[in-house]
């Protein structure tokens, strides 16, 4: 049996479920939301965090549909080609990661 299956067969089981949900989700999108005005990939945090979100509440759903538009139409209007995004979100994916894992093996974080 699945864990999410299991926590959500009683109704304190569901309700336990969405408050870490929750807290997550928010946690990590507000954290995107820093990364938008420090260093980082903050688009792709935020929509990691509303991605997350999303999984339990609808109104998030709705959200990252509309952010993931506006990013996609401030890339448009920028003109950088399609692949060239990719490529960028790509390499910033990896960066993070790349960053994080040594943040954890120096013992920093």
């Amino acid at each position: 049996m699945k864990l999410r299956t299991w926590i959500k067969k009683t109704k304190a089981g569901r309700l336990f479920w969405r408050v870490v949900i929750g807290i997550v989700g928010g946690t990590v999108t507000a954290l995107g939301a820093i990364a938008l005005v420090g260093p980082g990939p903050g688009i792709l945090i935020v929509l990691a965090g509303l991605g997350i979100l999303a999984t339990e509440f609808a109104w998030a759903a709705r959200v990252m549909v509309r952010t993931r538009t506006y990013a996609q139409k401030a890339a448009d209007k920028a003109g950088i080609p399609r692949w060239i995004q990719f490529a960028l979100i790509a390499g910033a994916a990896v960066l993070s990661i790349v960053i994080i894992l040594y943040l954890y093996s120096s013992g920093r974080f």
